[in-house]
């Protein structure tokens, strides 16, 4: 019971730690993050991120090796992250259209997809109306 609670007191720490940051960071980053807490493993916080993305609590950011926390509200959806290319900024969104694309794909080849990632890199609007794209 006692290795149970704390394995939830580490998905805790972490999932909050990640809440303050405003990019997703790596495995190593949240370790050296809670470091000052007395997380010493990158096992722990492997163990922490796989038991939140499990919950939906946090989403990987394949392209980045990266973890974000989840916005919600995407139920059957798939999340769609646009991710910035000069700021760095990664935002989600969920684009239902998206969702039955992949499923009309899945019934007309019979693929069946078990994880389905949508990142987009590009420019932010911000970064867009900063500085020019080079042309």
């Amino acid at each position: 019971m006692q290795n149970r609670e704390k394995r939830l007191t580490h998905a805790e720490r972490v999932l909050g730690f990640l809440k303050g940051q405003e990019r997703p960071l790596s495995a190593y980053e949240i370790l050296e993050g809670l470091r000052p807490e007395g997380v010493t493993a990158s096992t722990t916080i492997y163990r922490a991120l796989e038991k939140l993305l499990d919950a939906g609590q946090v989403h990987r950011i394949e392209s980045l090796n990266a973890w974000t926390v989840c916005c919600g509200g995407h139920d059957d959806n798939i999340p769609v992250f646009a991710i910035c290319d000069d700021c760095g900024n990664v935002t989600e969104h969920v684009d239902s259209g998206f969702a039955h694309s992949v499923e009309s794909l899945s019934k007309r080849t019979g693929f069946a997809p078990n994880h389905t990632v949508l990142e987009i890199h590009g420019r932010c609007s911000e970064c867009n109306t900063a500085v020019p794209a080079h042309q």
